[in-house]
Formats: structure tokens, sequence, C-alpha cells
């Protein structure tokens, strides 16, 4: 096949812009506290070597949500592949952290290499994969096609592209085709992202539907001693927590913790933003609301008089999952696309989502369907099904169950996508 005139012009240009761009991440990285080794990595220079005499499987992923996706599929097919090795590859400072906080044996982590020709032959000349896995939809053309060029075998999982990019691709079907053929297998979300790929002129016969694998993934890490210290705070109060909550969304929990108040008390709430740094904002929210908080960042004790512990950090999700079996999931009172339910079953605990949960929604289906998960509309809906979560004892238990089942059914899909990656990649003649 021709390469396309748009893909050449793109390789001039991310050679021109080369000095730019290269400039902005290795900035970004360094303000963030990163060592000049590894903001170097942009540049395609490795700061560790190439593990093993055995094969080494490439995962790249966008950012944290994405990152974090792959590590129980690493894992499975880790088990599976006992010479094998993994590289992991993302671009955001916080991904890395919370990515080498929870690698799985055999892995590590380097940050992806501009998509310009230098840095990309610099860093497949030094890891030479045996085959590449891209998740959703971080497509760099360049990176795509170079590694394809070493006839690595490639697979697309999780895919997932906006309406946007699916409107851009098919403007461009010689691009497109061009660039989705370097794929020796996709794997989308669900079906009707199975279909758009072929729409977008993705070879049919390569494209199947897999499974999101954020409903796949490892429980969240818990901290004994956070948890401990919070409980000895707590002293028995009961708890509910609403999680990675957005802008325009706090007022709504707020007034539905407020009126919980009325009938509970002691009750508390531990709210988490998506955006630690939105924390000055947030704790604006919750003195407008008449209420009274301690917060993580600051280090602050709980005290009876407080209706709200502020929880503005990066990575303690699961501690505070682990102080109640009643979770709200912000990003879907909003059109955001909802957060990962699957963590909050792995939890044991049931969860209530507002009905924007595009990212999710097979999994919000199935769960909702099985009575594991509950839609919320607004403060008035929240409070009400917290109230009856808390005041009714069997259907509290029902509702911890009905998650608990659901991890238990999720169990086999994660085995039955690796062995398939593995076939489509050529990798069992290497085991």
């Amino acid at each position: 096949m021709q390469t396309p005139l748009l893909f050449r012009l793109y390789v001039a240009l991310t050679a021109l812009l080369t000095p730019v761009v290269a400039w902005f991440e290795i900035r970004k990285l360094r303000r963030a506290g990163l060592p000049a080794l590894r903001a170097h990595e942009k540049l395609g220079n490795a700061s560790a070597p190439r593990m093993g005499s055995g094969p080494l499987i490439w995962f790249h992923a966008a950012s944290v949500g994405e990152s974090l996706s792959v590590l129980s599929l690493i894992t499975s097919m880790g088990q599976m592949l006992p010479r094998a090795q993994f590289l992991i590859t993302s671009g955001t400072p916080t991904s890395a952290r919370l990515v080498a906080e929870r690698l799985p044996p055999r892995s590590v982590h380097q940050f992806s290499p501009i998509d310009s020709a230098g840095p990309v032959r610099r860093f497949l000349a030094h890891w030479r994969p045996s085959a590449a896995i891209f998740v959703e939809s971080e497509l760099w053309p360049l990176m795509l096609r170079r590694t394809r060029a070493r006839g690595t075998p490639m697979a697309l999982v999780n895919a997932r592209l906006s309406e946007r990019s699916r409107r851009a691709w098919k403007k461009r079907p010689e691009t497109a085709a061009y660039i989705f053929k370097v794929f020796d297998l996709i794997l989308t979300q669900n079906d009707e992202m199975a279909g758009a790929m072929v729409e977008m002129n993705a070879p049919a016969d390569r494209v199947a539907r897999g499974i999101n694998l954020k409903s796949l993934s490892d429980p969240l890490p818990v901290n004994p001693a956070v948890t401990a210290q919070v409980r000895s705070w707590l002293k028995g109060r009961p708890v509910w927590v609403a999680a990675s909550t957005h802008r325009g969304e706090e007022e709504t929990v707020l007034a539905a913790h407020s009126a919980l108040l009325k009938q509970h008390p002691e009750l508390l709430l531990i709210l988490v933003p998506r955006h630690p740094e939105r924390s000055e904002e947030v704790s604006g929210h919750i003195s407008s609301a008449g209420l009274t908080a301690a917060t993580r960042s600051a280090n602050e004790k709980l005290v009876p008089s407080h209706n709200v512990y502020l929880a503005d950090t990066l990575g303690e999700l699961g501690s505070w999952y682990a102080l109640t079996d009643i979770v709200f999931l912000g990003g879907s009172l909003l059109p955001i696309g909802g957060h990962n339910p699957f963590e909050v079953a792995q939890a044991g605990a049931a969860v209530l989502s507002g009905r924007h949960v595009t990212s999710f929604q097979e999994t919000f289906s199935d769960m909702t369907s099985r009575g594991a998960a509950v839609y919320v509309e607004n403060a008035e809906d929240l409070a009400g099904e917290i109230h009856m979560l808390l005041s009714n004892a069997p259907y509290r238990a029902q509702a911890v169950s009905a998650s608990e089942d659901f991890v238990r059914g999720r169990s086999d899909h994660l085995d039955q996508i690796a062995k398939r990656l593995i076939r489509a990649l050529g990798l069992e003649e290497n085991t």
C-alpha cells in the first residue's frame, strides 16, 4: 500500500516541531520532580536496560486510567508466559508514579517517546519489542508504522474513539486504512465500537468485541495504617464515600449529605474530588453548604464536629473504599462519562451513580441488572438511596452481595483476553 500524502506531511511536520515539543515535554516532567534521566525518555533515551532474554511485550497507554487498566492483563499474561518481560509506557507523571507502585512481576515503566522519527527510532532500537499492545485511543501514526516496519506483531485493546475522532478518520479513509492495518487484532469495548472501527477502514477480519479492561482491573491498594488511623477517629460513625467528583457535582453531593444528617446526625462523608488541585474550590463548597471538614492533604484530624473528610490526595481511593460499603461514583451526574464501578464492587460496596456513564456503559448495565448498582438523578435521589442503605440492613446486604457476585462473574474474562492476545501475536512459540 502506497504511503498516503497526509502521513508523509505528518512525518515532516513532527520533524520540524520536535525541538519545541521535546522542550515542552521534558520541562513538564522536570517540573513534576522527575530527574533528567527519566525526563529524557521522551527523546527515546531509555533509563533502564532491556530485561532478560525472553520475549518483551510492550504495552502503550495514554494516562492514568489506561495505564492502570492493563496491569491485571499483564499479570495474567505473565502467568501464561513465564519467560516474558513487560514494558509499560505512558505520558504523564501521575501515571508513572501510580504504575510504579503497582508494577506486575517482570515489568518496567518508561515514558513514551515523542512521535517523531529520532525518538521512536532510539526507543525501538533499545527495547526491540517482541509484540506491542496499544490501549484505547492512543494512536500515534509514526510510532505505529515504525513499530510495524520492524515486523513486530501488534494489537489494539480496549479500543475507544470519540465521535469527533471517528468523523476525522472517516474523512481520511486512505490514511485510516494505512494506520489501522498495522494491527493483527483490534479488541473494542463493545459491539457499537467494533462497527465504528470497520467503518473507519480498520480490517474487518481483525476487529472483534472485547471487554472494557477497566472493568477487570486489580483491586485498588489499601494502606492499613491510613484506614486504622481514620477508624480510630471515626469511633464507629457511619460513612459513605463520594469518589472522583467533578466540578458541578460537589454541590449535589453536599446537598444530599446535608439532608442525610437530619436523619443520621453522625454520618460522615468522605469526599474525594477527581482532581485534588481543586481542593480549595471544594472546601469553599463545603463551607457554603454549612458543613465542616477536615482536609487530608493538611493532615487534619477528624473530630466529631466534622461532617466531611476532604480526601484531596491521589492514590488513596482504595483506603477510602475500605471504610464503607456505600459509594457514589462521580463524573456521572454531568455528561463526563463516569468512572470505574468495578473497583467499588471489588471493595465490597454498593455502587450509586448518575446516568452519564458512557465510558462504562456495559459494566453499569450489567451491574444495575443484578442490583449491584443504582442510578440517581439528583440530591434527593442520592439522599434517599443512601438513607435506604443505612436504615435497611437486608437491602444493604443484598446490594453488597450483588457486587461480590458481579466480581466473581468477571474472573474468567481476563484469562480469555490474555489467551486471545497470545495467539494473535504469535507469542505461544516463545513460551
